[in-house]
Protein backbone atom coordinates (compact mmCIF):
# COMPACT_ATOMS: atom_id res chain seq x y z
CA UNK A 1 0.00 0.00 0.00
CA UNK A 2 1.02 3.79 -0.58
CA UNK A 3 2.87 5.67 2.16
CA UNK A 4 -0.46 7.53 2.68
CA UNK A 5 -1.61 4.75 4.29
CA UNK A 6 -1.39 6.63 7.51
CA UNK A 7 -3.90 8.98 6.69
CA UNK A 8 -7.06 6.38 6.06
CA UNK A 9 -8.70 4.82 9.05
CA UNK A 10 -7.68 1.97 10.15
CA UNK A 11 -11.59 0.53 9.76
CA UNK A 12 -10.43 1.18 5.62
CA UNK A 13 -6.78 0.16 6.33
CA UNK A 14 -7.55 -3.59 7.21
CA UNK A 15 -9.22 -3.83 3.86
CA UNK A 16 -6.85 -1.88 1.87
CA UNK A 17 -3.22 -3.36 3.22
CA UNK A 18 -1.39 -6.29 2.37
CA UNK A 19 -2.68 -5.72 -1.73
CA UNK A 20 -0.20 -7.20 -4.76
CA UNK A 21 0.66 -4.03 -6.92
CA UNK A 22 -1.86 -2.98 -9.08
CA UNK A 23 -1.17 -3.85 -12.55
CA UNK A 24 -3.61 -4.85 -15.34
CA UNK A 25 -5.10 -8.37 -15.19
CA UNK A 26 -3.31 -8.42 -11.59
CA UNK A 27 -5.05 -10.34 -8.92
CA UNK A 28 -6.82 -8.43 -6.28
CA UNK A 29 -5.46 -10.62 -3.72
CA UNK A 30 -2.07 -11.94 -3.23
CA UNK A 31 -1.85 -15.69 -4.19
CA UNK A 32 -1.24 -18.90 -1.63
CA UNK A 33 2.58 -19.69 -2.61
CA UNK A 34 2.88 -23.31 -2.53
CA UNK A 35 6.74 -24.11 -2.91
CA UNK A 36 9.47 -24.98 -0.06
CA UNK A 37 12.38 -23.65 -2.00
CA UNK A 38 13.29 -20.95 -4.60
CA UNK A 39 14.80 -20.73 -7.96
CA UNK A 40 18.35 -19.15 -6.45
CA UNK A 41 21.20 -17.00 -8.53
CA UNK A 42 25.21 -18.47 -8.14
CA UNK A 43 25.44 -15.78 -5.49
CA UNK A 44 22.51 -15.51 -3.05
CA UNK A 45 21.73 -11.64 -3.17
CA UNK A 46 20.65 -10.06 -0.14
CA UNK A 47 16.67 -10.21 -0.02
CA UNK A 48 16.31 -13.60 -1.95
CA UNK A 49 14.17 -16.01 -0.41
CA UNK A 50 16.47 -19.29 -1.13
CA UNK A 51 14.15 -20.91 0.74
CA UNK A 52 10.34 -21.23 2.70
CA UNK A 53 11.98 -21.62 6.35
CA UNK A 54 13.42 -18.09 5.50
CA UNK A 55 10.54 -16.63 3.90
CA UNK A 56 7.39 -16.66 1.64
CA UNK A 57 5.32 -14.30 -0.41
CA UNK A 58 2.28 -15.84 1.24
CA UNK A 59 3.37 -14.51 4.64
CA UNK A 60 4.71 -10.94 3.51
CA UNK A 61 1.31 -9.10 2.85
CA UNK A 62 0.17 -9.83 6.19
CA UNK A 63 3.46 -8.92 7.84
CA UNK A 64 2.79 -5.99 5.91
CA UNK A 65 -0.54 -5.35 7.06
CA UNK A 66 -0.36 -5.77 10.69
CA UNK A 67 2.53 -3.39 10.82
CA UNK A 68 1.04 -0.65 9.13
CA UNK A 69 -1.87 -1.22 11.27
CA UNK A 70 0.73 -1.06 14.82
CA UNK A 71 2.27 2.08 13.12
CA UNK A 72 5.47 0.68 12.17
CA UNK A 73 7.90 0.45 9.25
CA UNK A 74 9.22 -2.34 10.13
CA UNK A 75 7.51 -5.45 8.52
CA UNK A 76 6.17 -7.36 11.09
CA UNK A 77 6.91 -11.44 11.15
CA UNK A 78 4.42 -14.26 10.81
CA UNK A 79 4.79 -17.48 13.28
CA UNK A 80 3.29 -20.96 13.49
CA UNK A 81 1.17 -20.37 16.55
CA UNK A 82 0.49 -17.23 19.17
CA UNK A 83 3.02 -19.50 21.30
CA UNK A 84 5.36 -19.33 18.47
CA UNK A 85 5.72 -15.45 18.92
CA UNK A 86 5.65 -15.74 22.63
CA UNK A 87 8.56 -17.91 22.77
CA UNK A 88 10.27 -15.67 20.17
CA UNK A 89 9.79 -12.60 22.12
CA UNK A 90 10.96 -14.72 25.33
CA UNK A 91 14.44 -15.31 23.86
CA UNK A 92 14.84 -11.52 23.55
CA UNK A 93 16.05 -12.35 26.97
CA UNK A 94 19.83 -12.88 27.29
CA UNK A 95 20.86 -16.21 28.86
CA UNK A 96 20.45 -15.95 33.32
CA UNK A 97 18.84 -12.86 32.09
CA UNK A 98 16.05 -11.24 34.07
CA UNK A 99 12.17 -11.25 32.93
CA UNK A 100 9.41 -9.23 34.57
CA UNK A 101 6.36 -10.99 34.08
CA UNK A 102 2.83 -10.55 35.83
CA UNK A 103 1.65 -13.68 37.75
CA UNK A 104 -1.68 -13.39 36.08
CA UNK A 105 -0.38 -13.61 32.18
CA UNK A 106 -2.25 -15.47 30.14
CA UNK A 107 -1.18 -19.39 30.93
CA UNK A 108 0.88 -19.74 28.42
CA UNK A 109 3.45 -16.72 29.00
CA UNK A 110 3.43 -16.99 32.22
CA UNK A 111 3.94 -20.93 31.76
CA UNK A 112 6.51 -21.24 29.41
CA UNK A 113 8.56 -18.17 31.61
CA UNK A 114 8.54 -20.55 34.53
CA UNK A 115 9.80 -23.81 32.59
CA UNK A 116 12.48 -21.33 30.97
CA UNK A 117 13.43 -20.03 34.61
CA UNK A 118 13.43 -23.59 36.17
CA UNK A 119 16.00 -24.66 33.21
CA UNK A 120 18.44 -21.74 34.42
CA UNK A 121 17.35 -19.84 31.11
CA UNK A 122 16.72 -16.23 32.49
CA UNK A 123 15.47 -15.33 35.63
CA UNK A 124 12.26 -14.63 36.57
CA UNK A 125 10.52 -11.54 38.79
CA UNK A 126 6.82 -12.00 38.93
CA UNK A 127 4.81 -9.39 39.40
CA UNK A 128 1.29 -7.08 39.61
CA UNK A 129 1.19 -4.64 37.22
CA UNK A 130 -1.25 -3.35 38.95
CA UNK A 131 0.99 -2.31 42.03
CA UNK A 132 2.53 0.28 39.66
CA UNK A 133 5.46 1.13 42.34
CA UNK A 134 6.12 -2.66 42.86
CA UNK A 135 6.17 -3.81 39.28
CA UNK A 136 8.74 -0.27 38.47
CA UNK A 137 10.82 -1.77 41.26
CA UNK A 138 11.33 -4.98 39.84
CA UNK A 139 12.17 -3.32 36.64
CA UNK A 140 15.94 -2.49 38.48
CA UNK A 141 18.23 -4.40 36.81
CA UNK A 142 15.92 -6.50 34.54
CA UNK A 143 16.47 -6.93 31.19
CA UNK A 144 12.31 -7.44 29.48
CA UNK A 145 9.24 -6.66 31.15
CA UNK A 146 6.52 -7.90 29.40
CA UNK A 147 2.17 -6.34 29.93
CA UNK A 148 -0.37 -7.62 28.16
CA UNK A 149 -3.96 -5.39 28.41
CA UNK A 150 -6.36 -6.35 28.81
CA UNK A 151 -5.29 -9.33 31.28
CA UNK A 152 -6.43 -12.63 29.92
CA UNK A 153 -8.51 -13.69 31.54
CA UNK A 154 -9.01 -10.94 34.53
CA UNK A 155 -9.64 -7.78 32.00
CA UNK A 156 -7.57 -5.46 34.30
CA UNK A 157 -6.39 -2.63 32.18
CA UNK A 158 -2.62 -2.25 33.41
CA UNK A 159 -0.80 1.91 32.81
CA UNK A 160 1.46 0.69 29.83
CA UNK A 161 2.61 3.57 29.12
CA UNK A 162 3.62 4.25 32.61
CA UNK A 163 5.65 0.88 32.77
CA UNK A 164 6.72 1.34 29.07
CA UNK A 165 8.47 4.67 30.28
CA UNK A 166 9.66 3.15 33.43
CA UNK A 167 11.63 0.39 31.47
CA UNK A 168 12.75 2.36 28.77
CA UNK A 169 14.63 5.04 31.48
CA UNK A 170 16.16 1.52 32.77
CA UNK A 171 17.22 -0.29 29.87
CA UNK A 172 14.57 -2.68 29.68
CA UNK A 173 13.14 -4.37 26.70
CA UNK A 174 9.34 -4.14 26.66
CA UNK A 175 6.88 -6.52 24.90
CA UNK A 176 2.89 -6.28 24.52
CA UNK A 177 0.61 -8.81 24.14
CA UNK A 178 -2.06 -6.89 21.76
CA UNK A 179 -4.52 -9.74 21.19
CA UNK A 180 -7.23 -8.53 23.17
CA UNK A 181 -7.17 -5.02 22.12
CA UNK A 182 -6.02 -5.37 18.39
CA UNK A 183 -4.67 -2.68 16.38
CA UNK A 184 -7.89 -1.28 15.71
CA UNK A 185 -8.26 -0.46 20.13
CA UNK A 186 -4.49 -0.54 21.15
CA UNK A 187 -1.17 0.44 19.30
CA UNK A 188 1.14 0.03 21.87
CA UNK A 189 4.49 0.85 19.66
CA UNK A 190 3.20 4.42 20.26
CA UNK A 191 3.54 4.53 23.98
CA UNK A 192 6.94 3.16 24.29
CA UNK A 193 6.50 -0.86 23.87
CA UNK A 194 9.66 -2.39 22.03
CA UNK A 195 7.78 -5.34 21.04
CA UNK A 196 4.41 -6.26 20.18
CA UNK A 197 2.57 -10.22 19.92
CA UNK A 198 -0.69 -10.86 18.53
CA UNK A 199 -2.29 -14.53 18.43
CA UNK A 200 -3.85 -13.96 15.26
CA UNK A 201 -5.71 -17.20 15.97
CA UNK A 202 -7.93 -14.58 17.72
CA UNK A 203 -9.59 -11.72 16.45
CA UNK A 204 -7.15 -10.69 13.23
CA UNK A 205 -7.81 -14.52 11.80
CA UNK A 206 -11.28 -14.45 13.49
CA UNK A 207 -12.99 -17.60 12.23
CA UNK A 208 -11.51 -20.46 14.81
CA UNK A 209 -9.35 -22.05 12.25
CA UNK A 210 -6.14 -20.78 11.99
CA UNK A 211 -2.95 -21.07 14.07
CA UNK A 212 -0.95 -18.25 13.75
CA UNK A 213 1.35 -15.73 15.45
CA UNK A 214 2.68 -12.35 14.97
CA UNK A 215 5.26 -10.00 16.00
CA UNK A 216 5.77 -6.26 15.08
CA UNK A 217 8.93 -4.12 16.26
CA UNK A 218 10.11 -0.65 14.45
CA UNK A 219 13.65 -1.54 15.57
CA UNK A 220 15.37 -3.32 12.34
CA UNK A 221 18.20 -4.74 14.23
CA UNK A 222 15.04 -6.46 16.98
CA UNK A 223 13.33 -7.67 14.24
CA UNK A 224 16.39 -9.36 12.99
CA UNK A 225 16.88 -11.22 15.91
CA UNK A 226 13.03 -12.50 15.88
CA UNK A 227 13.93 -13.19 12.42
CA UNK A 228 16.61 -15.68 13.18
CA UNK A 229 14.78 -16.90 16.11
CA UNK A 230 12.27 -17.95 13.83
CA UNK A 231 14.21 -19.68 11.08
CA UNK A 232 16.68 -21.80 13.32
CA UNK A 233 13.58 -23.20 15.62
CA UNK A 234 11.47 -23.38 12.72
CA UNK A 235 8.77 -21.54 14.08
CA UNK A 236 6.95 -20.79 10.68
CA UNK A 237 3.63 -20.50 9.57
CA UNK A 238 1.87 -22.22 6.60
CA UNK A 239 1.43 -20.14 3.80
CA UNK A 240 -2.28 -21.29 3.58
CA UNK A 241 -2.67 -19.90 7.35
CA UNK A 242 -1.26 -17.03 6.52
CA UNK A 243 -3.36 -16.45 3.87
CA UNK A 244 -6.27 -17.33 5.58
CA UNK A 245 -5.17 -14.68 8.54
CA UNK A 246 -5.12 -11.92 6.06
CA UNK A 247 -8.59 -12.52 4.68
CA UNK A 248 -9.90 -12.54 7.93
CA UNK A 249 -8.02 -9.15 8.74
CA UNK A 250 -10.43 -7.80 6.16
CA UNK A 251 -12.96 -7.95 7.86
CA UNK A 252 -11.72 -7.74 11.22
CA UNK A 253 -12.98 -3.97 11.53
CA UNK A 254 -16.84 -4.66 11.30
CA UNK A 255 -16.44 -8.37 13.84
CA UNK A 256 -15.01 -6.30 16.22
CA UNK A 257 -17.19 -3.25 16.50
CA UNK A 258 -20.57 -5.81 16.23
CA UNK A 259 -18.84 -8.18 18.81
CA UNK A 260 -18.24 -5.03 21.30
CA UNK A 261 -21.21 -3.56 21.48
CA UNK A 262 -22.91 -6.76 21.96
CA UNK A 263 -20.25 -7.65 24.79
CA UNK A 264 -21.03 -4.09 26.57
CA UNK A 265 -25.15 -4.69 26.70
CA UNK A 266 -24.66 -8.21 27.70
CA UNK A 267 -22.09 -6.82 30.29
CA UNK A 268 -24.68 -4.07 31.35
CA UNK A 269 -27.52 -6.97 31.96
CA UNK A 270 -25.19 -9.27 33.23
CA UNK A 271 -24.38 -7.01 36.23
CA UNK A 272 -27.65 -6.87 37.51
CA UNK A 273 -28.13 -10.43 37.81
CA UNK A 274 -28.47 -11.73 41.25
CA UNK A 275 -26.52 -15.02 40.34
CA UNK A 276 -23.42 -12.99 38.73
CA UNK A 277 -21.37 -11.90 42.01
CA UNK A 278 -18.82 -9.79 39.39
CA UNK A 279 -18.63 -8.78 35.83
CA UNK A 280 -15.17 -7.87 34.32
CA UNK A 281 -15.56 -5.77 31.92
CA UNK A 282 -13.59 -2.31 31.29
CA UNK A 283 -16.45 -0.65 29.84
CA UNK A 284 -18.43 -0.52 32.91
CA UNK A 285 -18.25 2.46 34.71
CA UNK A 286 -17.74 0.80 38.00
CA UNK A 287 -15.03 -1.06 36.69
CA UNK A 288 -11.95 -0.49 38.27
CA UNK A 289 -10.02 -0.22 34.98
CA UNK A 290 -12.52 1.98 33.62
CA UNK A 291 -11.39 5.53 33.39
CA UNK A 292 -7.87 3.94 32.37
CA UNK A 293 -9.13 1.64 29.75
CA UNK A 294 -10.95 5.12 28.75
CA UNK A 295 -7.74 7.01 28.23
CA UNK A 296 -5.62 3.98 26.56
CA UNK A 297 -8.07 2.55 24.11
CA UNK A 298 -10.38 3.14 21.17
CA UNK A 299 -12.71 0.59 22.42
CA UNK A 300 -13.41 -1.82 25.43
CA UNK A 301 -13.00 -5.48 23.47
CA UNK A 302 -15.30 -7.91 22.72
CA UNK A 303 -14.49 -10.48 26.07
CA UNK A 304 -16.77 -10.33 29.31
CA UNK A 305 -15.48 -12.50 32.22
CA UNK A 306 -17.80 -13.12 35.10
CA UNK A 307 -17.85 -14.53 38.48
CA UNK A 308 -21.01 -16.76 39.39
CA UNK A 309 -22.02 -16.52 42.93
CA UNK A 310 -22.26 -20.37 43.45
CA UNK A 311 -18.96 -20.85 42.71
CA UNK A 312 -17.11 -23.41 40.17
CA UNK A 313 -19.31 -26.04 40.69
CA UNK A 314 -22.13 -23.53 39.84
CA UNK A 315 -20.27 -21.98 36.80
CA UNK A 316 -19.46 -25.52 35.37
CA UNK A 317 -23.51 -25.53 35.21
CA UNK A 318 -23.54 -22.73 33.92
CA UNK A 319 -21.58 -23.62 30.75
CA UNK A 320 -23.71 -26.64 30.93
CA UNK A 321 -26.64 -25.20 30.29
CA UNK A 322 -25.69 -23.08 27.65
CA UNK A 323 -26.76 -23.44 23.98
CA UNK A 324 -25.74 -21.31 21.73
CA UNK A 325 -22.47 -20.48 23.32
CA UNK A 326 -19.99 -23.10 22.43
CA UNK A 327 -17.51 -24.68 25.19
CA UNK A 328 -14.64 -24.37 24.28
CA UNK A 329 -10.86 -22.64 24.91
CA UNK A 330 -9.98 -19.43 22.52
CA UNK A 331 -11.77 -16.33 21.64
CA UNK A 332 -12.62 -13.82 18.70
CA UNK A 333 -13.97 -15.74 16.28
CA UNK A 334 -17.30 -15.07 14.84
CA UNK A 335 -19.01 -17.62 17.34
CA UNK A 336 -19.51 -16.96 20.79
CA UNK A 337 -17.86 -19.34 23.29
CA UNK A 338 -17.73 -19.69 27.16
CA UNK A 339 -15.40 -21.21 29.42
CA UNK A 340 -14.40 -21.78 33.05
CA UNK A 341 -10.79 -20.87 33.44
CA UNK A 342 -9.76 -22.83 36.48
CA UNK A 343 -11.12 -25.61 34.84
CA UNK A 344 -7.40 -25.72 33.01
CA UNK A 345 -4.72 -26.75 36.09
CA UNK A 346 -2.29 -24.67 34.36
CA UNK A 347 -4.40 -21.29 35.00
CA UNK A 348 -2.76 -18.99 37.56
CA UNK A 349 -4.20 -19.16 40.86
CA UNK A 350 -5.21 -15.69 40.70
CA UNK A 351 -7.91 -16.61 38.70
CA UNK A 352 -10.82 -17.25 40.92
CA UNK A 353 -12.46 -21.01 40.73
CA UNK A 354 -15.73 -19.25 39.48
CA UNK A 355 -14.74 -17.46 36.95
CA UNK A 356 -16.31 -17.63 33.59
CA UNK A 357 -14.96 -16.10 30.13
CA UNK A 358 -17.23 -15.28 27.43
CA UNK A 359 -15.87 -14.69 24.17
CA UNK A 360 -19.23 -12.85 22.24
CA UNK A 361 -19.23 -13.19 18.95
CA UNK A 362 -21.33 -11.52 15.82
CA UNK A 363 -24.51 -13.38 16.82
CA UNK A 364 -27.41 -11.42 17.91
CA UNK A 365 -27.52 -9.52 20.77
CA UNK A 366 -31.02 -10.85 21.65
CA UNK A 367 -30.53 -14.45 20.74
CA UNK A 368 -26.94 -14.73 23.11
CA UNK A 369 -28.83 -12.65 26.32
CA UNK A 370 -31.37 -15.39 25.87
CA UNK A 371 -28.84 -18.23 25.77
CA UNK A 372 -27.03 -16.16 29.46
CA UNK A 373 -30.59 -16.07 31.06
CA UNK A 374 -30.80 -20.03 30.40
CA UNK A 375 -27.72 -20.67 31.81
CA UNK A 376 -27.69 -18.28 34.24
CA UNK A 377 -31.54 -20.22 35.13
CA UNK A 378 -30.25 -23.60 34.69
CA UNK A 379 -27.57 -23.24 37.60
CA UNK A 380 -30.36 -24.01 40.19
CA UNK A 381 -28.45 -25.35 43.79
CA UNK A 382 -25.47 -26.45 42.00
CA UNK A 383 -23.34 -24.35 44.23
CA UNK A 384 -24.13 -26.06 47.47
CA UNK A 385 -23.69 -29.80 45.75
CA UNK A 386 -20.30 -30.06 46.67
CA UNK A 387 -19.79 -31.93 43.67
CA UNK A 388 -16.15 -31.26 42.18
CA UNK A 389 -15.46 -29.23 39.48
CA UNK A 390 -13.88 -30.76 36.28
CA UNK A 391 -10.16 -29.67 35.64
CA UNK A 392 -7.90 -30.98 32.81
CA UNK A 393 -4.56 -32.23 33.13
CA UNK A 394 -1.68 -29.83 34.51
CA UNK A 395 0.17 -30.35 30.83
CA UNK A 396 -2.35 -28.11 28.63
CA UNK A 397 -2.18 -24.36 27.92
CA UNK A 398 -4.79 -23.45 27.01
CA UNK A 399 -5.92 -20.32 25.07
Amino acid sequence: MSSNAHEIRPSTAVVALGRPDPEPDGPLNPPIVLSSTFRGSRAPEPGERVYARYANPSWEPLEAAIAALEESETPGLAFASGMAAVSAALSLVPIGGTAVVPSASYNGTIGLARDLAAEGALRLREIDPLDLDAATAALDGADLLWLESPTNPMLDIVDVPALAAAARARGVLVVVDNTFSTPLRQRPLAVGADAVVHSATKFIAGHSDVLLGLVVTRDPELRERLAKRRTLHGGIPGPFEAWLALRGLRTMALRLDRAEETAGELARRLARHPAVSRVRYPGLPHDPGHDRARAQLDGFGAVVSIELAGGAVAAESFVDALDLFTPATSLGGVESLVERRRRHAAEPVEVPESLVRLSIGIEHVEDLWSDLEQGLAGMGSAGASGAPAHTTPSGEYPA
